[in-house]
């Protein structure tokens, strides 16, 4: 079938439009669940015939390679922009994450009242530009898809967020746009330089472009650093990071789920897709930056979150800390550390959207979401507290949870480095003091999540029971089964990650590196330092 990435990007978008003509909030609920649901299940088709022996195979040399159910006509040929959609063992989980959330957001969004049918529409209309980024293989389409999910979550968070939304929604507008103005930059002079948007094409096309001496090379240095910027802050990277701690804490529950599972994760995505293959050489010599932004956002993350008594704020930071590692991995361009970064984007999917899910519940019963105002919720609320338990342990990395498989490997990648044949690999000592003391930080990260993680789990389900907590009602048919699917996934997850991820990553990422180490060898005969 040559149009079944087209059917999957608007079948959320045609759900929406059905809404125009579906009389009572109850049934808008239900179109909207039933639309959703029905992407899950044909994004599952995609599954079948991928082929993960052969997904990294005839690619180029970034590693773009088995791209499958590719679409291709033209839309501006004058200015060489074309309707260019494909999958890989990159895009390929990232889209289920994104079919999965969805369904999920639609049961969190079930008790709210306000203009039903024009949340429920966005909501769709959210999710095909979602899917929109991720199956896009052309540079322009990919950045119009990026930026209209930015205004409806702006729109969805003006509208239906707290009490001070309109600030938040202002923040996070102005943060985005910020972002968004860096990587039209690097559009237009990728456009200049190599007269196509064809990611697929491009790797080679710039490597050849900036093979032609130093201001090419120094031009590689500067688009490297104005997309790095732009990803940093929809990653929310120290110190670019504010706008997320009002978003989330303004954002209603749904909305929430949806930003710390499927934003962040577009930001290293990104990395992934376009910094790393359009700029290697250049993201080789800047590794160390890359490493201390990745590194600063672990400490600083799981800092802050020690010290907040904010539900939402202290998941707010979590989130920083937990895309440091992404950060990390990246940086260190092994494939360890690689097949870490894209697992972890997963993984943080699941276990952000649990979180912030039980963190709903908390707030709707307790009207409040003061950690110190908690306590003893284990005995009033013991379904509750077995279910939303696990996604605490999930972010702490607890092993057989799908948080541990993420964090061992970038762990693990962090030592790859060292090894002869790695890309930062030097001789002396000053890489392995480098890289011995990001993995000593990266660990003291790992202690801290344990930490507060715990102290938040003591602070809400331990110690003596709260009179005006009494009389909180366990958890409801339609929690229990949005917590027990996030729970099972985030178990699946971490017994069977080979199952649900590597088995389509894993080829993509060896053609993905098989292009780096074709650029690292050009480089030595290039005039970078």
């Amino acid at each position: 079938m040559t149009h079944l990435l087209s059917i999957l990007l608007f079948l959320p978008a045609a759900g929406a439009l059905a809404l125009l003509f579906v009389p009572t909030p109850k049934s808008v609920r239900w179109t909207a669940l039933g639309t959703t649901l029905l992407a899950f299940v044909f994004s599952l088709v995609l599954i079948l015939p991928f082929d993960a022996h052969s997904a990294g195979a005839g690619g180029n040399a970034a590693g773009h390679g088995g791209v499958r159910f590719a679409e291709h006509a033209a839309l501006i040929p004058s200015f060489h922009v074309f309707w260019l959609l494909g999958i890989d063992g990159l895009s390929l989980p990232l889209i289920l994450l994104t079919t999965f959330i969805f369904p999920l957001t639609c049961a969190a969004s079930w008790k709210l009242d306000k203009s039903i049918k024009a949340y429920f529409a966005l909501v769709l209309l959210l999710e095909s530009a979602i899917l929109g980024v991720f199956l896009s293989l052309d540079l322009v389409l990919f950045y119009v898809w990026l930026q209209i999910l930015l205004i409806l979550l702006y729109v969805l968070i003006r509208v239906w967020g707290g009490p001070r939304r309109r600030y938040a929604a202002g923040k996070f507008a102005l943060s985005m746009l910020t972002g968004s103005v860096a990587a039209l930059i690097v559009l237009v002079a990728i456009f200049i330089n190599a007269h196509s948007f064809d990611m697929l094409e491009l790797p080679a096309l710039l490597a050849a472009k900036f093979a032609w001496g130093m201001p090419y090379w120094h031009l590689e240095m500067l688009l490297f650093l104005l997309l790095l910027f732009a990803c940093c802050l929809s990653t929310a990277a120290v110190p670019l990071h504010t706008w997320l701690l009002d978003a989330l804490a303004e954002a209603p529950v749904p909305l929430g789920m949806i930003v710390a599972a499927l934003l962040l994760p577009i930001g290293s995505y990104t990395l992934f897709r376009v910094a790393y293959p359009f700029f290697p050489d250049a993201a080789r010599h800047l590794w160390l930056v890359v490493a201390l932004i990745g590194t600063i956002s672990i400490l600083y993350g799981a800092l802050c979150a020690i010290a907040q008594t904010n539900l939402n704020r202290l998941l707010a930071y979590s989130s920083i800390s937990q895309m440091g590692f992404i950060t990390l991995g990246a940086a260190m361009m092994t494939p360890a550390a690689f097949r870490g970064s894209l697992f972890m984007m997963i993984a943080h999917g699941v276990a952000s959207a649990m979180m912030f899910f039980s963190a709903g519940v908390l707030s709707d019963r307790a009207g409040h979401r003061d950690l110190l105002r908690f306590g003893g919720l284990a005995s009033t609320m013991p379904r509750f507290w077995g279910l939303s338990a696990i996604g605490f342990f999930a972010t702490v990395g607890f092993p057989g949870l799908c948080g541990f498989v993420g964090q061992t490997l970038i762990i693990l990648g962090l030592f790859q480095a060292l090894r002869p044949d790695a890309l930062l690999f030097a001789t002396g000592v000053a890489l392995r003091g480098k890289i011995f003391t990001l993995a000593i930080l990266a660990a003291v990260g790992l202690v801290l999540t344990a930490g507060y993680m715990l102290l938040t789990l003591q602070r809400i389900f331990f110690g003596p029971e709260r009179p005006e907590q009494k009389d909180f009602p366990e958890i409801d048919q339609r929690e229990t089964t949005v917590l027990a699917i996030l729970a099972a996934a985030a178990i699946l997850l971490g017994i069977l990650p080979n199952v649900f991820v590597f088995s389509m990553t894993g080829k993509t990422v060896d053609a993905f590196f098989g292009g780096l180490d074709k650029a690292a060898s050009a480089a030595h005969t290039s005039p970078g330092p």
